[in-house]
């Protein structure tokens, strides 16, 4: 028997190392990947290999960081063949014939190639210490291919974003579908370089951000500092042809990325190796305002006013009834006529040249025309073409100009740039009316000053007296039992001062009632202001309503009401501050779910159960919440839950255990059949709810953002259902919490939320029965029977059904109203 060559000992060598797990960084046509074997860069920054997202079990060829053990949705920052999954462990990761890199299935057939057109002989792949993974031919060593040119949702440092208009390549971010999916989803994120380079976001290819232009050191519209330009982030413009940004951390931060994420969000993360755990330390789309267009055509956004959205001065809503609504997409028109054709045209007479109103640290509007002129120039430009509506300029930038409607501006309150609207000089004639006007105004007052001093007091009379009837008139239950001088009041003086003039970075939430800040009073004590928006008429009923029933309960289990502060126009309820902020903020966010284990979940649940079994039969009022969420379950420093949002909460009276409505108030997903098909409520409904809450709680997932494989569209209800129906229903725990420790405790909490969402009321167990089957005090439970909305097949090119009116979408949870049948 002959030896070897030594070409083949070494082939069987480098072989055995790669089964062996030895780590290497580089695949070639004779050394291939097989799943489930990786290499690692030769820093060991970075792992190429094949991976299983979180709550999947499709196999996927991708780059991840390999000093993180856990490969999930956000350690993954490339991923390969992203639109055709593997189905199994059988994927191989290897060089074609002619040279590209492709992804193979069991049947040897191609799920993802590199695609270079050009044959590349002898070809090779390196994995670089950067994430890049390169190809490159083995005569030159050229780089012909780089996944750096192909991104996903992730930017690593160094990595380049580019939009050449010569060469139409445009190298833009594309988002995951969901934690679970890696296919394409809705959201992409690119520089445009036409006149003035910005960065965008778009959803389904329609703006979604934007950036504000790039003026040589940052973008003058983002305020979230999502790119942390002092730290490395360089952008090079040629006007001419393309646009390239890129950054690198000069101090350096550690592992670091940027990432736009499944629901549109641009993120800056970063790794802490203390808490093990990513750091969000810059983000778009941090409120309302940020959203593109929100306000229409010549129509201002500016957080901290309400309404947000505002016509521009000289402009009026193009829709009055839209605009009352809050609906503000359709604009606003300009009130008066530009003057600049009739000055131009003298046979027609002449007139006055418009005039330029100017507004301070705004996001300048979108679609700005670029020239080289100083700032004088620039608005000399503007007067003498009519076209122009505004202009701005930036020593950095130069000249901007827009002619058309002016779309996305919105008001800062530090940063942003100058602009200056083209009015009518009529606009300002008026303006010098009134000055006139208030001159003559004083004089008369300081020349009758006893006479004003004794009007000004009848006024605060009467102002006083209609304060002290509208009191009397909001609309509510019998507000003559609401005795609101029992509880402690606050002045709107006191609060602006404690939530920094209820400024955005406060911001808790919103809702339909409006929206909660934090806030910190002159004694040290944090409290949550729920500042009722002006504009909401259903939320003054809740809002009263929800006076009613909480100023007359207390228990450990429910959010505590310290005071309200009804001045003016302005209504707000102040309660005690919870420090983790809501359920839903912990438990559905894939960073933060791993945090509440399973104890800390069964605590939660438990609470939750106190607190209602109080609310239906241990208050001195029998009260069903209607609204029990996630969103609605707040989370104190030690992560005790307290139930919270009584605004449409029900006070049964004397032997009344069932109620009914027309009006049926409440959120998609967890409202009963037989309240949201028929009106019906009682503490059957409130225990559905729970139900919903408790599957939610166990398997981390909404119970409205779910299908499954075979487009079926299910709730969670309908999903648990299956599992149970399969006898699979340990598949439904959530895998960051599984410990086969508590797997009787798990599988008896999802057992009991199974029969509180039982199809009829009737079947449902009381809150009392409940608590008792949670501690085990009951052993034996019963089968559930047929569940509630468990399933309805959809299209795959539907949107999922609609319930009566209740308008909801799939990953989103609304509050709507509804009218029974």
């Amino acid at each position: 028997m002959g030896f070897p060559s030594k070409r083949s000992l070494l082939y069987a060598l480098c072989c055995l190392c790669l089964n062996l797990g030895v780590a290497r960084d580089t695949i070639s046509s004779f050394l291939s990947l097989r799943d489930p074997d990786y290499i690692i860069s030769n820093g060991s920054a970075f792992r190429l290999g094949f991976f299983s997202p979180v709550n999947s079990t499709n196999r996927y060829l991708g780059i991840w960081y390999n000093k993180i053990s856990v490969v999930n949705y956000f350690s993954v920052v490339w991923v390969a063949n992203r639109e055709r999954p593997l189905n199994d462990s059988s994927g191989v990761l290897t060089i074609n014939e002619d040279g590209n890199l492709v992804v193979l299935n069991g049947q040897a057939k191609i799920l993802w190639s590199s695609n270079v057109s050009n044959s590349v002989p002898n070809s090779s792949a390196t994995l670089l210490d950067s994430g890049n993974l390169v190809l490159q031919g083995d005569t030159t060593g050229a780089i012909v291919w780089e996944s750096f040119q192909h991104p996903c949702d992730t930017i690593l440092p160094r990595m380049k974003q580019s939009n050449n208009l010569r060469t139409n390549q445009n190298i833009q971010l594309t988002s995951w579908k969901s934690p679970s999916d890696p296919s394409t989803g809705r959201f992409s994120a690119g520089i445009i370089p036409q006149n003035i380079p910005e960065g965008f976001i778009w959803k389904d290819g329609h703006p979604y951000w934007r950036t504000g232009p790039w003026n040589g050191q940052f973008f003058t519209g983002s305020q979230s500092r999502v790119l942390d330009y002092q730290r490395g982030y360089t952008l090079v413009y040629d006007k001419e042809e393309m646009v390239c940004a890129s950054f690198a951390y000069v101090n350096g931060l550690g592992l670091s990325k940027h990432f736009l994420d499944s629901q549109g969000n641009f993120k800056q993360l970063r790794w802490d190796d203390g808490k093990e755990d990513w750091e969000v330390f810059g983000f778009a789309l941090a409120n309302e305002c940020d959203v593109y267009g929100t306000c229409g055509a010549f129509g201002s956004c500016y957080v901290l006013s309400s309404p947000i959205c505002s016509c521009l001065k000289g402009f009026e809503p193009k829709i009055v009834e839209e605009w009352n609504r809050g609906n503000w997409m359709s604009g606003c028109v300009r009130r008066t006529p530009l003057q600049c054709e009739r000055v131009n045209n003298k046979s027609e007479g002449g007139g006055k040249a418009d005039w330029f109103l100017k507004l301070e640290m705004v996001k300048v509007p979108d679609f700005a025309e670029w020239s080289y002129r100083t700032k004088d120039d620039c608005r000399k430009q503007c007067l003498e073409n009519c076209s122009c509506v505004a202009y701005a300029y930036d020593a950095g930038i130069g000249c901007m100009s827009w002619s058309g409607n002016l779309i996305d501006l919105q008001k800062f309150s530090t940063g942003g740039l100058d602009i200056y609207i083209r009015l009518s000089y009529l606009e300002f004639e008026n303006k010098r009316n009134l000055k006139v006007i208030f001159t003559i105004t004083v004089i008369i007052g300081a020349m009758a000053i006893p006479s004003t001093a004794y009007f000004f007091w009848r006024w605060m009379t009467k102002k006083r007296a209609r304060k002290n009837k509208s009191r009397e008139s909001l609309p509510s239950k019998n507000l003559n039992n609401v005795k609101l001088h029992e509880l402690p009041t606050f002045s709107l003086e006191e609060l602006a001062t404690a939530t920094n003039n209820f400024h955005v970075a406060n911001m808790l939430g919103r809702g339909g009632f409006g929206t909660v800040y934090k806030g910190k009073l002159h004694d040290g004590q944090e409290i949550a202001v729920k500042k009722l928006s002006r504009s909401s008429g259903q939320g003054l009923e809740e809002f009263m309503n929800e006076v009613f029933v909480i100023s007359k309960l207390q228990h450990r289990n429910l959010v505590r009401l310290l005071g309200c502060c009804i001045e003016g126009e302005e209504n707000m309820l102040i309660y005690e501050y919870m420090s983790n902020k809501s359920l839903d903020a912990i438990v559905f966010d894939p960073l933060n779910q791993k945090h509440l284990d399973w104890k800390k979940r069964f605590n939660i649940i438990e609470g939750i159960s106190r607190g209602l079994l109080y609310l239906h039969r241990d208050s001195r009022l029998k009260i069903i919440h209607r609204d029990l969420k996630a969103s609605n379950i707040l989370l104190d420093e030690e992560l005790n839950p307290k139930i919270s949002d009584f605004g449409i909460a029900r006070i049964f009276t004397g032997s009344e255990n069932q109620a009914n409505t027309k009006r049926v108030i409440g959120t998609y997903g967890y409202m009963s059949p037989e309240y949201a098909m028929q009106g019906f409520f009682s503490e059957k409904s409130d225990v559905f709810s729970f139900g919903v809450l408790l599957l939610e709680i166990v398997s981390g997932r909404k119970t409205t953002c779910f299908y499954d494989d075979q487009q079926y569209y299910l709730s969670l209800v309908g999903f648990a259902w299956k599992l149970w129906n399969d006898d699979n229903i340990m598949a439904l725990v959530d895998p960051t919490i599984w410990d086969p420790c508590f797997q009787m405790e798990m599988l008896r909490c999802i057992h009991v939320g199974l029969l509180c969402v039982q199809e009829l009321a009737k079947d449902r167990p009381i809150m009392s029965t409940i608590i008792s089957m949670l501690n085990s005090e009951i052993l034996d439970l019963p089968t559930p029977k047929q569940l509630a909305f468990t399933e309805r097949q959809i299209a795959s090119h539907e949107e999922p059904a609609q319930l009566g009116e209740i308008k909801s979408s799939s990953c989103n949870i609304t509050i709507t109203t509804v009218y029974a049948r």
